[in-house]
């Protein structure tokens, strides 16, 4: 006993808190600064070989900034294949698209969150199990529809299929979940009904996620191939991302540079469109992500 008392303790060696804080963070920059590379190197691989030769597409190693960047493959893009017509049809669409889910999302987003109806749950459990469902399993009955409607072949087979879509009503549900609900109910009392609760006070709060589901939205659809591949047979009415693939040619015998001049055209609207509602979009991940 005299010897457990007598025994002093041993304190045990931690590194301070500081320095556990310094290595973390390092770790997080190492992890950062890899993802962004592998994120980063294909887009500039494919800018610096738009800008070469076919001939010297495949260097190694890859030449990131060509000496002598050739421009005209930008113009043969637009000589080979009727890009604008391809570009306005994307825009159709996908505005079309854009603005259908963000109605109908916030619509029924609003309705899951702050109206109590028999069933809430179990119908909002359904619709969030059908993000698990491919497209590719829904696409011919989908396509049977379509044809019986009479719309193959038309930008209406690409937009009325996705007009509501259940991660834009998770999404907006999140969000008005934790908005007061005594606003609402303030509102009801005086006599307002549930669409005028929704659009004079709910939905003008909601921006930030609005603009989130618009960004997802419109870089979902703005990339979309499958789809249009199956609903659209005339050229004349091909989006963007099945209109480039014709630039291919003939068993890919078309140039790789032009191709890519094509691709790096595409991509311009999303950018620009993510830069511009950039700070709504983080406000809107982040508000959606607290319940």
């Amino acid at each position: 006993m005299t010897a457990i008392l007598g025994k002093q303790p041993v304190a045990t060696a931690r590194p301070p808190r500081r320095r556990r804080s310094s290595i973390g963070r390092l770790l997080s920059l190492t992890v950062l600064t890899v993802a962004a590379v592998l994120v980063v190197a294909p887009l500039v691989w494919a800018l610096a070989t738009s800008l070469r030769t076919p001939a010297t597409s495949f260097d190694q190693p890859p030449q990131w900034i060509p000496t002598h960047p050739i421009w005209s493959n930008y113009q043969a893009v637009f000589d080979k294949v009727p890009l604008t017509t391809f570009f306005l049809n994307s825009v159709v669409v996908t505005g079309l698209i854009v603005v259908g889910q963000l109605l109908t999302s916030t619509m029924s987003g609003y309705a899951f969150a702050m109206v109590r109806f028999r069933g809430n749950k179990a119908l909002f459990g359904i619709i969030l199990a059908t993000l698990m469902v491919p497209i590719q399993t829904t696409i011919i009955p989908v396509f049977l529809i379509i044809r019986y409607l009479g719309l193959t072949d038309s930008r209406m087979a690409l937009v009325l299929p996705v007009v509501g879509g259940a991660f834009g009503t998770f999404l907006m549900r999140q969000y008005f979940l934790q908005m007061p609900r005594e606003l609402g109910e303030a509102a009801r009392v005086d006599g307002a009904s549930h669409f005028q609760v929704f659009a004079r006070i709910y939905a003008p709060m909601a921006r930030a996620p609005m603009a989130t589901l618009a960004v997802l939205t419109f870089s979902a659809y703005w990339n979309e191939f499958f789809r249009p591949l199956i609903f659209l047979q005339s050229t004349d009415k091909f989006t963007l991302p099945l209109g480039l693939v014709t630039l291919q040619g003939t068993m890919g015998t078309g140039s790789i540079s032009i191709v890519l001049a094509g691709v790096i055209i595409a991509l311009i609207p999303s950018v620009l469109i993510f830069l511009a509602a950039q700070r709504h979009f983080v406000e809107g991940i982040v508000a959606g992500s607290f319940r």
